[in-house]
């Protein structure tokens, strides 16, 4: 409250109570089934953006929406949500960006490419979420490494000096009404197309980019099951892209397994850190994803040759460049206050058979890395030590969860007992895996 009125411990206020906001109608309208104008659908963000909606009354807005919302909805809704928050500027022409529409734990891919592409000199001012339904947002583990709560000033000083930056985008206020629908949507267990493109693009438009790279992984366990359903959402960023000038590019990614050896701030900040400084022990899958996220991004620059871009990438990364330039962008946001211990409560989940690990339940992987604590407890989480396509033997451990919280281990350890969240084949007879 504090915060939102802006006045200090003190003030004099007057309670009264709230008139019921007049956009209500339209969202009974809708509903109904009937169709919204680009004045009505303004109206309903501009109450949520002011908090004048319950949640019920959120809901109500979001499960008539996700019933029903033509082309024009969308982008009206797209629109009202770019412009209802921060409105960044920035003196480049060329602004580039990227974006995963999660589900995939480890994938940390922003964290390496961010550096990447700011030591070869073009703007990527990245604004990341906090975690909701996973054990770790690129906030969360960024977290870890440097301060993220940085205003719009400072984030403007930060990427004039460094090319770029790693940020929480809800201390910069872009599209405050997509974290209020977002804080509904997930209790709710809603995720349509359309509500995601929004979301995603309305953001991007509020932070000034002009050039964005989707990644769409796909797998039985993400957010994508399949092609098809990957091709449907590409061609729906694209159309709205398009309607609003940004340059839109989507490629689809593997979604079978987690990316990366750890799950979890703590975690997932090694892996990103071993990647950058070319350790040998650092997670290859995590290592050539970044790769070629940075390359499509590279791309962009009229200076590189056609399909240089991975080339540079690499040489970017095997020189230290971007090691170097990850430093200095975590030197300008400022050191971190959390705590950064890993968990020292620990149990290993151990296969059940002999054979070859042929599926990886994400979902499953997500739930208990947020059941041992995570990314509220920064420390807590899971290290896996197999992948899909690795042989074990009977007893050997899969993975092994981090937490601080006796309470949070039973749990996590029960959760894990019920389902592994791993497949294991039995090795045809005679077969040799080397």
């Amino acid at each position: 409250a504090f915060r939102r009125f802006a006045e200090g411990e003190g003030s004099l206020v007057t309670v009264t109570p709230a008139p019921p906001p007049a956009s209500l109608g339209a969202v009974r309208a809708k509903i109904h089934g009937q169709t919204l104008s680009d004045a009505e659908i303004e109206a309903i963000v501009g109450d949520i953006t002011h908090y004048r909606y319950s949640d019920m009354e959120i809901a109500a807005f979001l499960v008539g929406s996700a019933s029903f919302i033509t082309s024009g909805e969308l982008i009206a809704l797209t629109r009202a949500m770019a412009q209802a928050g921060t409105q960044l500027k920035w003196p480049d022409t060329m602004v580039v960006d990227k974006h995963c529409i999660g589900g995939i734990p480890g994938n940390r891919t922003s964290m390496i490419v961010v550096p990447i592409v700011a030591a070869h000199g073009l703007t990527i001012p990245k604004t990341s979420s906090r975690a909701i339904t996973s054990p770790a947002g690129t906030a969360d583990t960024m977290e870890v490494l440097a301060r993220v709560n940085v205003g719009v000033d400072e984030m403007k000083s930060i990427v004039a000096a460094c090319n770029g930056c790693l940020i929480w985008g809800g201390h910069v206020n872009l599209s405050p009404a997509d974290d209020i629908l977002i804080s509904v949507e997930r209790p709710l267990c809603l995720d349509t197309r359309e509500q995601m493109v929004a979301s995603i693009i309305s953001k991007k438009l509020a932070a000034g980019s002009t050039h964005l790279l989707i990644d769409l992984p796909v797998g039985p366990t993400a957010k994508l099951a399949n092609g098809t359903e990957a091709m449907r959402l590409r061609k729906l960023f694209e159309f709205v892209g398009d309607r609003f000038g940004l340059s839109i590019e989507v490629i689809t990614t593997d979604g079978r397994q987690p990316i990366g050896n750890g799950i979890g701030p703590v975690l997932e900040a090694e892996d990103v850190m071993a990647v950058l400084a070319n350790d040998p022990a650092a997670p290859v899958d995590l290592r050539e994803k970044s790769l070629r996220l940075a390359a499509h991004l590279l791309e962009h620059d009229p200076a590189l040759r056609g399909g240089a871009g991975y080339a540079r990438a690499r040489d970017l990364l095997e020189s230290g460049a971007a090691l170097k330039q990850m430093h200095r962008i975590m030197d300008a946001q400022g050191p971190s206050d959390c705590n950064s211990d890993l968990g020292h409560l620990t149990f290993d989940v151990k296969a059940a058979s002999h054979g070859v690990v042929s599926g990886i339940d994400c979902l499953q992987l997500n739930r208990l890395g947020r059941i041992a604590g995570a990314p509220l407890d920064k420390g807590a989480g899971i290290r896996l030590f197999k992948k899909i396509g690795d042989r074990v033997e009977q007893g050997e451990p899969l993975y092994r969860v981090h937490t601080f919280d006796r309470a949070e281990y039973t749990l996590a350890e029960a959760g894990a007992s019920a389902d592994s969240g791993y497949a294991i084949e039995p090795m045809p007879r005679g077969k040799v895996t080397p």
